[in-house]
């Protein structure tokens, strides 16, 4: 028996774009402290599970819950699948940090006005603590230097630095990274990774999709195939990459490997 605690629980999620069925029922659970990285072909829905984690997208079914709280969801008279409480969702997304794969950064603010905008604005932190905190968020990421530069004056591992800054300044108790090294120069993707390691080791609980088969195999807890919007392979690194009981895991890892 472990005594970590659980921090997420995601069970039944179902998601349509129109015709489309992209999610067909998938269930996640993670303990506080687990890495999980998910992966799979373009078009399997990784990424639209990834942001139905924090309602970026609405799910269609299921439940979720963060940190032992269910987000409230309702049906309503015309059959849409809504939150119940948006003061609820508000505030479990503000615990819930999301790197994207393209930084979304602000283009007129400077790299740590970026940091602290979120903690100053909804966390109400005093400007002068969250100086000193995104200061040295921007140390951690190796980006201290750049503190007054603007994105469009750094490389893009740069840029993904800062966005992850930024999301560690809301201290959440998840991180989601979706696909945070695809957009990137290939020279560029180490420095990211290196962070997102540094994050692993710390015990941060994070859930990863990504194509970088090495590292995920190296800092992660388990490993979840996804194929066609269902989970087709689920378990710890050394048996799905050594021995997939999938057919259709195998022809996947012998393509990417």
């Amino acid at each position: 028996m472990t005594d970590k605690k659980p921090a997420l629980a995601v069970q039944g999620i179902y998601k349509r774009f129109g015709e489309l069925e992209v999610l067909k029922g998938i269930d996640l659970w993670a303990k506080e402290h687990d890495v999980i990285s998910i992966i799979g072909a373009s078009g399997s829905g990784k990424s639209t599970f990834l942001r139905c984690i924090n309602l970026l997208e609405v799910p269609d079914a299921g439940r979720v819950e963060v940190d032992g709280e269910l987000i409230e969801m309702h049906t309503l008279k015309d059959g849409r699948y809504v939150p119940a409480n948006q003061k609820q969702v508000d505030r479990i997304r503000a615990s819930v940090g999301m790197v994207f794969q393209n930084f979304n950064l602000w283009a007129h603010m400077t790299i740590l006005e970026n940091v602290i905008e979120a903690p100053v604005h909804v966390l109400k932190m005093p400007k002068d603590a969250a100086i000193a905190k995104g200061e040295a968020l921007l140390e951690k990421v190796g980006i201290a230097d750049k503190r007054h530069h603007y994105p469009s004056q750094l490389s893009g591992g740069q840029q993904q630095r800062c966005a992850i800054a930024r999301t560690l300044a809301m201290d959440p108790k998840l991180l989601l990274f979706d696909e945070a090294t695809s957009a990137l120069d290939p020279e560029l993707v180490g420095e990211v990774l290196k962070v997102i390691r540094d994050l692993a080791e710390e015990g941060r609980t994070m859930i990863m999709v990504t194509h970088e088969m090495g590292f995920a195999r190296e800092v992660s807890d388990e490993i979840v195939f996804l194929h066609k919007g269902k989970v087709e392979e689920q378990g710890p690194p050394s048996l799905v990459f050594e021995n997939p009981k999938s057919e259709r895991c195998r022809q996947f890892l012998a393509s990417t490997l």
